[in-house]
């Protein structure tokens, strides 16, 4: 059931006509704890943040969060509400955010990181850190080609 009182930040409608092609959707616990560690850490930018929804963009990648809670009459919710494993399978991958910055502000506020800041033969330095919900975030920064171009 909603917690939100009062208006939304914008229609639903209109909010989601001028979504991006791709967004990520991801269901959490808790919104006000999701935010924290998605701004603190992972340096988001928060449009609009409620107890039911956000709207965050993170280095240009545009997410949803939802919490359980909005989701009482979908099929996943009693799996949710039974706590079992997020996004086992999953990494959501971000270029164009400081791998080094976020593993120090990770391991600062106490998250997991999976994975230290590392540069990889694909061709990025990146960093893997879990959310408070169990998602696993690869975030990084392009390096210079060794094969000159």
């Amino acid at each position: 059931m909603k917690q939100r009182t009062g208006d939304p930040w914008m229609p639903a409608d209109r909010y989601g006509r001028a979504l991006p092609a791709f967004t990520v959707n991801l269901l959490v616990r808790d919104i006000p704890r999701a935010v924290g560690f998605h701004t603190q850490v992972l340096a988001a930018q928060v449009h609009y943040a409620d107890p039911d929804f956000a709207a965050v963009n993170v280095g240009g990648v545009e997410l949803m969060l939802h919490a359980d809670h909005t989701y009482d009459k979908h099929p996943w919710h009693a799996p949710l509400v039974r706590g079992e494993r997020r996004g086992l399978g999953a990494e959501l991958r971000v270029l164009g955010v400081d791998p080094d910055a976020v593993e120090r502000r990770a391991r600062e506020r106490g998250a997991n990181v999976v994975q230290p800041a590392t540069t990889k033969g694909h061709g990025w330095r990146e960093v893997m850190v879990e959310d408070p919900d169990g998602y696993l975030w690869a975030v990084g920064l392009p390096t210079p080609s060794n094969r000159g171009s």
